[in-house]
């Protein structure tokens, strides 16, 4: 690593430094969490590149005397978001939501009057009503800077964001559950590590019980290799197909795609246009950029509450 290169590192670690910090554990993964920088990465040239930080939220005993420390990896964490001017949201973009003491990431799926919003969750296929001052625009800290970037005319501070007071915040309780038929060709998710993001696609064999089928996937094969893989899922994770949103002539850096690798369809982020009808697609779950040919990849879209949306887009197919 060059000398600069770690001293753009050190410069947003140093001790008493203000960091957000994301988590690999399950049921966390998505969220980030305020803390301060405690003891600050070692020799990067001898790979002690751990940081040992505090949070600010979060606490070691259950009377929440003891703030909560651990030793991390860089990673896992990044400088907080500068602080913006408070601002409304539209529909199908991507934010991030101040819940459960930390900011979770997720798509706006209807605007409820002035100062109120739906929020959709894709890890944990929840829909939660939010305010205003509880969201913020998500934005992702790639290789020392914003994306996407932050608006010129935004009056901008390197300061922490302060972070919203605990609220309870109100669950949807309307969403709608789609009744799947046998025979019908659907695509199906997992939670399993190193799934995360990744769609499969299955036929509905029968449904078990309100909620919940067999299905049997298209491509993986069980364990001994004698046949397709059959699998009991719930509603939260079987969708339709995505429909046909069209030919689609060249993609854009940052805009999101699914892209065909492992016999499933990965969300990712165009990081780079390559030639040749080539892109390089960033995967921010494994933190990996592979390389796909355009007919391997289709614009992301997320099924909620009955409704295919592509987020960071006001469309609503």
């Amino acid at each position: 690593m060059a000398a600069s290169s770690r001293d753009g590192i050190s410069q947003y670690f140093k001790k008493g430094a203000e960091v957000e910090i994301s988590s690999d554990e399950e049921g966390f993964r998505g969220s980030w969490y305020a803390g301060t920088v405690v003891r600050p990465p070692g020799n990067l040239k001898r790979g002690s590149a751990k940081v040992l930080v505090e949070y600010k939220t979060l606490t070691e005993d259950e009377k929440g005397t003891r703030p909560l420390r651990e030793e991390l990896q860089l990673v896992q964490l990044r400088p907080p978001p500068p602080r913006e001017k408070r601002r409304s949201f539209k529909f199908s973009e991507e934010v991030d939501a101040y819940y459960s003491d930390g900011w979770w990431e997720g798509i706006i799926t209807e605007v409820v009057g002035e100062d109120k919003y739906l929020v959709f969750f894709r890890g944990t296929r929840e829909q939660i009503a939010f305010k205003a001052s509880e969201l913020r625009l998500h934005r992702e800290w790639v290789y020392g800077k914003w994306v996407p970037p932050l608006e010129p005319a935004q009056d901008v501070t390197p300061e922490i964001e302060k972070l919203p007071p605990s609220a309870e915040v109100e669950a949807d309780k309307e969403m709608n559950e789609h009744n799947f038929s046998p025979g019908e060709v659907v695509e199906v998710s997992s939670d399993e590590e190193g799934f995360e993001g990744a769609w499969f696609i299955a036929t509905v064999v029968k449904k078990i019980k309100a909620g919940k089928y067999l299905v049997e996937y298209q491509s993986l094969r069980n364990d001994d290799d004698t046949n397709f893989l059959r699998e009991e899922v719930d509603n939260s994770h079987i969708r339709p197909c995505p429909p046909d949103v069209g030919l689609v002539d060249r993609f854009e850096v940052l805009e999101e795609v699914d892209a065909l690798y492992n016999e499933g369809w990965w969300r990712g982020v165009i990081s780079k246009v390559l030639k040749n009808d080539r892109y390089s697609v960033y995967f921010k779950n494994t933190e990996e950029e592979l390389k796909f040919k355009h007919s391997d990849l289709r614009v992301h879209q997320d099924w909620v509450n009955g409704k295919w949306v592509i987020a960071s887009k006001a469309q609503d197919l």
